[in-house]
């Protein structure tokens, strides 16, 4: 079974998407692939300094990403080059991952979901949502000013858009213990959709 997590930037989908792991699914977070994996790859490398020139590099020669966003959330042409070199790498080691426990309950977290329109990739979509003031001020305490932070808001879908395409939707505003409590029903129904049997058809 499969379940795509998704909803806006600073809404809490790594929270949501930790808190199913620890009852038991298995974790994908699509940023951290792109992090750890994708851009530490050679070949990778080696493509962005290519496309956006050597200035796109730290000092021990890997990509600096305070630099890359401002380079792609300032021009959408250069978003989409980026997001089309990389997203399929993300998705090929999706499949890896899933190929190699394919009875797992896998929890995936996709900031693009909709977006990339990767809803035939999940058996059910989930949505994390907040307040917009709650998402400024949470984006706002990572350090990101409040006006980059409604910049790369404004790059995805909105979030009520998100909301209404959602199979379930997580409202993280409250304090821990109900969020927790949240995603205990939401595991819950997960794992009651996928055992349900499917009704015959005539």
């Amino acid at each position: 079974m499969t379940a795509g997590i998704t909803g806006g930037v600073g809404c809490g989908k790594s929270t949501v998407t930790g808190l199913l792991e620890a009852r038991g699914f298995r974790r994908l977070d699509a940023d951290a692939i792109v992090r750890e994996q994708i851009m530490r790859d050679p070949g990778v490398v080696a493509a962005l300094r290519e496309h956006f020139g050597p200035g796109i590099l730290t000092g021990d020669g890997q990509i600096n990403r305070v630099i890359l966003a401002e380079y792609i959330f300032g021009d959408d042409r250069e978003r989409l080059w980026l997001e089309g070199y990389i997203h399929p790498r993300v998705y090929a080691a999706w499949r890896t991952a899933m190929a190699a426990d394919p009875g797992a309950r896998w929890a995936i977290e996709v900031p693009l979901l909709y977006e990339k329109a990767l809803e035939n990739w999940f058996d059910f979509t989930v949505c994390v949502a907040c307040a917009p003031d709650q998402q400024l001020a949470r984006l706002e305490q990572r350090g990101l000013p409040r006006g980059l932070a409604g910049q790369r808001i404004s790059k995805q879908l909105p979030l009520a858009r998100k909301i209404e395409r959602s199979d379930f939707v997580i409202w993280n505003e409250g304090s821990p213990e109900f969020l927790e409590h949240e995603v205990d029903r939401l595991a819950d129904a997960l794992s009651g959709a996928w055992s349900r049997p499917t009704p015959p058809t005539t």
